[in-house]
């Protein structure tokens, strides 16, 4: 009795892991299955974890891994705008979105990248001939457009890739980049008159620049010489003024002047180391010999004389 009990329960047992075997699957985290019934798609599973099925013939679980591939496009020459050739490598980043879409239109991996290669060809074609060269290829890389053009590839390709074929384009971009030695020597013709023009237009901003600060400089050296002339002018008007009145006083006395004059005659003879021969009467050296004998004005007098000659307005009359 307890040894039939013991046979059931092994039955039960396998029957139970038969039938867990043939109606139950697992998809992982990084896969993604597609449920099949007489051959025809009924449901994807995309949620990891265990699930169910009818046992075959009547359903069979296909799986597919959904982790990100990068696939890439053989160098290809397309044109630019302005029908510049280029030739170009691209690359896409995809997965499986959805198994069921995929399974009706490519079904496998190969098959997929096969319509990835058209689809990305026609992308690069049409994205690239809407851009200049100068968008690619310049000697100011603020000019270069490389992130704004693999943008503007996946928002074409991304689309079409899920529609028709289930796929998620997840990244596309520019590997490679190339031009031919007759592109390339004219791009490098251009970079040079580019340079070119730029050097001529801060040399012709210097120049204006030096023109406009020589013309400051030229203002503000006439200001300062008008300036300086005028002051000039002043201080020897007031010189002249000044001196006036000790011309009226010596002009009131010649023979106080003519001491005067010869003193600073003898004095700038004799200023430096200087041998002359003359003889002691010799105008102005004859005061080495002696001292004149005459007698100042009284300064009295002087002044009553320069009072009548400012009231007559004549001038006095030098005493030879």
């Amino acid at each position: 009795m307890k040894t039939k009990g013991m046979t059931i329960i092994v039955l039960i047992v396998i029957l139970v892991i038969t039938v867990l075997f043939f109606t139950a699957f697992q998809v992982r985290e990084t896969e993604s299955a597609l449920v099949t019934r007489f051959g025809e798609p009924v449901r994807d599973v995309t949620e990891p974890g265990l699930h169910f099925k009818w046992p075959p013939p009547i359903e069979s679980v296909h799986v597919f891994d959904s982790r990100n591939r990068v696939f890439e496009v053989d160098l290809r020459e397309t044109t630019t705008r302005g029908a510049v050739p280029i030739i170009v490598k691209t690359y896409v980043v995809w997965n499986i979105a959805e198994p069921l879409t995929f399974f009706n239109s490519v079904g496998t991996v190969l098959e997929a990248e096969r319509n990835i290669r058209t689809q990305l060809s026609d992308t690069q074609n049409r994205v690239i001939g809407r851009h200049h060269f100068s968008d690619f290829v310049n000697s100011d890389p603020d000019e270069i457009k490389f992130v704004q053009i693999e943008e503007q590839m996946l928002t074409d390709l991304g689309p079409t890739l899920m529609d028709n074929y289930g796929i998620q384009a997840n990244a596309v971009g520019i590997k490679r980049l190339q031009v031919s030695e007759d592109v390339s020597e004219n791009v490098f013709e251009r970079m040079r008159a580019e340079r070119n023009r730029m050097t001529d237009d801060i040399l012709s901003q210097g120049m204006a620049l030096a023109q406009r600060i020589r013309a400051d400089a030229d203002a503000k050296k006439k200001e300062i010489l008008n300036m300086a002339e005028a002051r000039a002018m002043r201080i020897r008007g007031e010189g002249d003024a000044e001196a006036a009145t000790y011309y009226r006083m010596l002009d009131a006395d010649p023979e106080l002047a003519m001491f005067l004059r010869d003193l600073e005659a003898l004095r700038k003879t004799l200023e430096k180391r200087t041998t002359i021969i003359l003889s002691a009467d010799t105008e102005p050296f004859k005061l080495l010999k002696q001292m004149p004998t005459f007698e100042p004005k009284d300064p009295s007098v002087v002044a009553e004389e320069l009072e009548e000659r400012e009231e007559t307005d004549m001038p006095l009359v030098r005493q030879q």
